[in-house]
């Protein structure tokens, strides 16, 4: 199944590129090839054989990079928040004035590059929660990482342990909604939703943060 070609081999190169380049190229063709297939239908109705002729390659070469479907689904869906997160991050103000100049283009960047990447958006909301430990983990990582973006806003929690819980209760509350506008066909106005999530943030972590 991986593609032929009649350039001679000699020793690691082969048409023109390395094993290392032939491996990462494989791999990248898995992944966007796990992205397209996890992302139009469920985990379940997709193989790892699917996967192989999608992306063209041998399912020994599958296994060179993955143990099986469901380490490629947490791999890849790792990816993709972090891509995510690369992202909303960029799209804040080193040192916002207030939270609402935190939260507002944050979340209006990402739920535009989710209505732009529709598959990247299933496979990061729809199809990672039947991994419920790392589900949990992502909603730990993702909090952390709106702490993170706290800290530019100058602020500092009043009561650690609350401002933790509240920013957990954040980011699996908009997870949710998140989700539920997905598993809608992200129907409606984008900026309506961002405009609606940055209300809920800045209504919960007003009271956890001290001026």
């Amino acid at each position: 199944m991986e593609e032929q070609t009649t350039t001679t081999r000699r020793g690691e190169t082969y048409a023109g590129r390395s094993r290392e380049q032939r491996a990462s190229e494989r791999r990248v063709r898995i992944v966007a090839s796990a992205v397209h297939l996890f992302g139009t239908r469920d985990y379940d109705d997709v193989t790892v054989a699917d996967i192989c002729t999608d992306a063209r390659v041998s399912k020994r070469y599958f296994y060179e990079h993955f143990d099986d479907r469901a380490d490629l689904l947490l791999r890849v869906n790792r990816e993709q928040n972090e891509w995510l997160l690369r992202g909303v991050a960029a799209a804040v103000p080193e040192r916002p004035k207030t939270l609402e100049e935190l939260f507002r283009p944050a979340l209006h960047t990402l739920v535009h590059l989710l209505k732009k990447n529709p598959e990247s958006a299933r496979v990061i909301y729809v199809n990672a929660p039947r991994m419920e430990t790392r589900r949990r983990g992502v909603l730990r990582e993702d909090a952390q990482f709106v702490a993170g973006m706290l800290r530019r806003a100058g602020g500092t929690p009043q009561d650690p342990v609350a401002y933790h819980r509240t920013l957990l209760a954040l980011v699996a509350g908009l997870s949710e909604v998140i989700i539920d506008w997905i598993s809608h066909d992200m129907a409606g106005d984008p900026d309506q939703l961002a405009d609606h999530l940055t209300g809920i943030a800045l209504a919960l972590t007003g009271r956890a943060m001290s001026s």
